[in-house]
């Protein structure tokens, strides 16, 4: 199923603040909220598809990739369609706060079932990764050994020692936040704050876990297997979704941020989507031409040069660069001809040059030189 575009869904544009980002989404989730809408299928679908959308749009990082890649942005997005009912609550309830996102009550009338501090997230792992030319152009599957905080087996990641060790926290009934009325000039006002015996758990451990020491995630490697793309470069970050650290005491992983180290090739430069090779050839070879060998990434292949090539000339095999990574096309190969001077000659190899220097063919013709020149520079930038 295509995905539709997210600034169309919360009727926004590229250019817009994140604040006016924030007020549409508050908008459309006011709209589309269940409480408004009981039973209503449509609705529930147009809710979790603005919480998707405001997901990605404002997080910075999401929306320049989101920006530049669109849906098929490498790595994908990080939470994106992996959202319920309870996830949408937990993670942008502060949007609202806890009076009014707290189940709606004002709405449906059922005074706030739900909790609404939002959900605890891991922390982002940042690895580097090496690639050379040959994974840039076919791609490569990764299989890595990552250093995370993952979840606590022995606990279940709950921090406690068992589960008549976790008991409703008394201060806020469970509910992770607390309610104060104050009088002020204006009347009466109500305030809401994160439970500060709790701190938003909404739950009180009375034995820590001995293996965690009531944290929920203890020090391991993963095996962490992904595929980079075709068409990366030096700088680029891919987003795993989920395969960061653990939360403490439960909640959603953080994510794995690849960030790519592009090594220098040996004999091919990398120019964006083409490569470039500098070939030099012989005066012989130059003068009478010749069939020689250059290198591409998939191996070696010949090439004709044409009798009387001059040095400078550039020679485009198409097809033979980087791939684009949204998949457009691929760039070529530019094989530049040098021309190699011999600096140490022979008695014989010297008169041969001596009676060269007499013949008409190997006088230089400055305007026809001068024309292959700027016929050259015309090339390179076709």
């Amino acid at each position: 199923m295509t995905k539709r575009d997210y600034y169309e869904i919360l009727g926004v544009s590229k250019n817009s603040t994140p604040d006016e980002i924030k007020k549409a989404y508050r908008q459309m989730a006011l709209k589309y909220h269940p409480d408004k809408n009981p039973g209503n299928k449509e609705a529930e679908e147009k809710f979790k598809e603005a919480a998707e959308a405001y997901d990605i749009l404002s997080n910075p990082d999401k929306k320049a990739r989101y920006d530049q890649f669109g849906h098929n942005a490498p790595g994908g997005f990080s939470g994106a369609t992996e959202f319920d009912m309870e996830d949408i609550f937990s993670k942008f309830g502060d949007i609202f706060g806890f009076g009014s996102f707290g189940g709606f009550g004002n709405f449906g009338g059922g005074g706030g079932g739900r909790r609404s501090e939002p959900m605890r997230r891991g922390s982002d792992v940042r690895i580097r990764v090496k690639v050379d030319l040959k994974d840039v152009v076919e791609g490569v599957e990764k299989r890595l050994k990552v250093p995370v905080l993952g979840k606590c087996e022995v606990c279940g990641g709950t921090g406690a020692k068992s589960q008549s060790s976790i008991s409703t926290c008394p201060t806020c009934n469970g509910r992770g936040h607390v309610t104060k009325m104050a009088n002020t000039i204006f009347g009466a006002m109500q305030s809401t704050s994160i439970c500060p015996q709790c701190h938003g758990e909404g739950k009180k451990i009375t034995e820590l876990c001995t293996a965690c020491h009531g944290e929920g995630t203890v020090k391991k490697e993963e095996n962490v297997v992904f595929r980079i793309p075709p068409g990366v470069s030096d700088g680029m970050q891919l987003n795993i979704s989920g395969k960061g650290n653990a939360a403490r005491r439960g909640g959603v992983n953080g994510d794995l941020l690849v960030l790519i180290n592009e090594e220098k090739d040996e004999e091919l430069i990398r120019d964006e989507n083409d490569l470039i090779y500098s070939l030099y050839i012989s005066i012989p070879q130059a003068v009478l031409g010749a069939s020689v060998e250059v290198p591409t990434v998939t191996g070696k292949v010949k090439i004709r040069i044409d009798p009387g090539t001059q040095s400078g000339k550039v020679l485009r095999l198409k097809g033979k660069g980087v791939p684009d990574i949204n998949g457009y096309e691929t760039g070529d190969l530019l094989v530049y001809i040098n021309l190699w001077t011999p600096q140490k000659l022979s008695k014989e190899e010297e008169q041969m040059m001596e009676s060269f220097l007499k013949s008409e063919n190997f006088r230089p013709n400055p305007s026809k030189q001068d024309k292959n020149f700027f016929e050259r520079l015309k090339s390179m930038f076709q």
